[in-house]
This record gives structure tokens, C-alpha cells and sequence, in this order.
């Protein structure tokens, strides 16, 4: 499982003109990736580690300051561009094992007590952020 995490002062997830998940306050877009490996215990340690990253300002996390995620599917993040001109997603894992995995991870995030607003599994989304430093890591599990 791979996220690319990065603090926002706000960020936007619309799908067919319809603003689907917001941030009107700093906190953290996630776009995660799910592997063809992964399963349910790695989405509580992703969950948990996006929680709990220390990347907000003065180094505080979702979890210490109660800042909001939007988690958004993103299997683009296991393209594979080491050969030839067009990437390859054969490690990305099938939408219908993705799927429940990212709503297990922000289901584990909820019962975290974090607040998460999402996008939609499969859709063309268009992603608006306002990225704050920037600051951006990956994150992998």
C-alpha cells in the first residue's frame, strides 16, 4: 500500500461538477494506492500511520490536532515507467479488491476519530489543493 500524503490548507475532490469530499481547513490529501498484495492489516497500519504522521506544523499530526484527511483512490501510484514509453499498472491491485481496502482504511481512520472526507472509487475526479510548504512524503506500508 502507497499514499502520497500532503498538507494542505484546503483541498477539493469533484466528480461531474458535484464537490464529493472537501477540506476548508489544513490537514492532509491523501491519494492512496492499493497493491495487488494488500490486505486488511495493511490498511490499519496505513490508516494508523497517516494518523499519526507528523507533518502538520510545529510537527503535530491528524491525530494531535484533529486536522481533517481526504482520502482519495489513486491506482496510478503503482504505474510502473521503467520500460518503454507507457506505464504499466499490473501491481495495482484489481478495483474490486481496492475498493474495500481504501474504504478500510478510512473506515480505520474514522474510528480513529479523524475526520475524512473522500472521493469516488473509480470516478474521473478533478483534485484542487492548496498545498501548505509544500510538504509532501510517500508513504508506504
Amino acid at each position: 500500500m502507497r499514499a502520497v500524503a500532503a498538507r494542505v490548507t484546503r483541498a477539493s475532490v469533484t466528480v461531474g461538477g458535484e464537490v464529493t469530499g472537501a477540506l476548508e481547513e489544513p490537514g492532509l490529501l491523501v491519494l492512496l494506492g492499493i497493491h495487488a498484495d494488500d490486505d486488511r492489516v495493511k490498511a490499519a497500519t496505513m490508516a494508523r500511520k497517516l494518523h499519526e504522521l507528523r507533518i502538520l506544523r510545529d510537527e503535530q499530526s491528524c491525530a494531535t490536532a484533529g486536522a481533517p484527511l481526504l482520502v482519495v483512490s489513486q491506482f496510478t501510484l503503482y504505474g510502473d515507467t521503467r520500460k518503454g514509453r507507457r506505464p504499466s499498472f499490473v501491481a495495482a491491485a484489481r478495483p474490486e479488491v481496492a475498493e474495500p481496502l481504501v474504504d478500510a482504511v478510512v473506515q480505520e481512520l474514522r474510528d480513529r476519530g479523524a475526520s475524512v472526507a473522500t472521493g469516488r472509487f473509480g470516478a474521473m475526479m478533478a483534485v484542487e489543493s492548496v498545498n501548505d510548504g509544500p510538504f509532501t512524503v510517500l508513504v508506504e506500508v
